[in-house]
């Protein structure tokens, strides 16, 4: 992969534009939410991820070797892997988290149906003749499926920031390991004030609030982030990490089969983001990391 030169001066442009921007934006975004504006708090949401692209632009990073026209001849395997490691990493994760904590299963979909109640569409589903169980079915095969490239196009602005810019800089200047491992801290920490503000991924009430949720998910971030770069390097295209990325947040399910009175256990899974549902997650990444170092 060609290398992206960026200048001390990019990167300070780059991070400044990237984190206030987004601050703004999160700050706007939970005020919404906290309002009960959900419409608005998920326009929001989409648009935010676009700052980092932002940066790059504004700091005058080159784009043209993030690798815009894929060459995959060869790295199929990284397409699958991409679309479909993320799935069987959370589902590992979520089996990991309910057999620790059986009593936590909603086997009554509670929580699912309360939302779909909340929306609208749960008597529209029962009108249909759908089930609860065959809702998530869909939805679980639309997560395996359409829903990571259409994720795609929007997790793209996060990583033509993060793998296609501060990720290269970072390993630059402090290596491969640290550099992965600062620049997942970094994507973290960027989440921070929608966090706080408006209990994004672990909600509010959650066991070690408000200090666990930011340190937890910064642990998820590097070691998702060590294995989106690894696909990163591997195929030489920002599609691929933003394929995962996008195959990662539609992947979701286990967030939604725990029953609503255990909510405040999120900091622990069934969600990858958990404490316990990230070590697949983890043992992935450090072997990667590891095989990494080794062909360098």
């Amino acid at each position: 992969m060609e290398a992206v030169y960026i200048s001390k001066k990019q990167f300070l442009i780059y991070m400044a534009v990237t984190f206030v921007t987004a601050l703004i934006l999160q700050v706007i975004a939970s005020a919404f939410g906290n309002n009960g504006n959900q419409t608005m708090f998920a326009v929001i949401g989409p648009v935010t991820m676009f700052m980092p692209f932002l940066g790059v632009l504004v700091a005058r990073i080159p784009l043209k070797s993030m690798g815009w026209i894929p060459h995959l001849k060869g790295k199929l395997r990284y397409v699958f892997f991409a679309l479909w490691m993320p799935a069987l990493l959370s589902i590992l994760g979520g089996v990991l988290f309910f057999v620790i904590f059986p009593d936590t299963f909603d086997s009554e979909f509670l929580t699912i149906r309360g939302i779909l109640e909340a929306a609208g569409a749960l008597e529209q589903f029962e009108a249909q003749g759908l089930t609860i169980p065959m809702y998530l079915l869909i939805t679980t095969v639309q997560a395996v499926t359409i829903a990571p490239f259409i994720n795609m196009f929007v997790a793209l602005g996060e990583e033509v920031g993060w793998r296609g810019a501060l990720y290269p800089y970072l390993k630059e200047k402090l290596g491969v390991t640290k550099g992965r491992v600062v620049g997942g801290t970094i994507w973290g920490a960027w989440h921070w004030p929608l966090m706080i503000l408006a209990g994004y991924e672990y909600g509010k009430d959650y066991i070690g609030a408000p200090v666990l949720g930011p340190i937890v998910f910064c642990i998820s971030t590097v070691m998702m982030g060590i294995i989106f770069d690894y696909v990163y390097e591997k195929t030489e295209t920002i599609w691929l990490p933003s394929l995962m990325h996008g195959a990662v947040n539609a992947f979701t399910i286990f967030a939604y089969l725990v029953k609503p009175e255990y909510s405040h256990m999120a900091i622990l899974g069934p969600a990858y983001i958990g404490i316990i549902s990230m070590i697949p997650v983890m043992i992935v990444a450090v072997i990667l990391s590891v095989k990494d170092t080794k062909s360098r």
